[in-house]
């Protein structure tokens, strides 16, 4: 790969993991190293799961602890944050990885579990052949300006709204 983008998966609606995660697929098909870092999430989901078959060209580390989005974050959340993007770091300048997914970072920004200075300095030092893709809602402005793509996910409509829940192998 001569020339690694930035993209940014952003919105309210449905699907930017997904997409993040497609893409991942699709570079494995192509024999591309891919590294997938999961800010704020730390269960593993179905597609975490489907990942493990495709091993040799994926690796997933997540960087979460508990689930805390229905209260405040607490040290621990700020901290695997923080340690994660430390990590990031050493991930990227080490070049083993094609492409890379940062999966809800910006979800880590709203929350105050990074800062959006922290993320805009791995984009201006990642090297630059390496992919790097940003997911999550509510992406800063100065992040949008410094990507190459950015796609934004808008619900027209979803049935959770009638009280149906996260189903298995569907929505996680």
């Amino acid at each position: 790969m001569d020339n690694g983008y930035v993209h940014v998966y952003t919105g309210n609606g449905k699907g930017k993991t997904t997409a993040a995660l497609g893409l991942a697929v699709r570079a494995a098909g192509a024999e591309k190293k891919v590294f997938i870092a999961q800010f704020v999430k730390s269960m593993e989901y179905s597609e975490l799961k489907a990942l493990t078959f495709l091993k040799d060209f994926i690796d997933v580390t997540l960087y979460g602890h508990g689930c805390f989005v229905s209260k405040d974050p607490d040290k621990e959340d700020i901290l695997a944050a923080q340690e994660g993007l430390k990590e990031i770091k050493n991930i990227l300048m080490s070049q083993k990885y094609d492409i890379v997914i940062l999966d809800e970072i910006t979800i880590a920004i709203f929350y105050n579990l990074l800062s959006t200075e922290d993320v805009l300095s791995i984009l201006n030092e990642k090297p630059r052949n390496v992919e790097l893709i940003l997911t999550g809602r509510y992406a800063p402005q100065e992040i949008i300006d410094q990507a190459d793509l950015v796609t934004e996910m808008k619900e027209i409509k979803h049935y959770y709204t009638q009280g149906v829940l996260s189903r298995e192998g569907i929505d996680k």
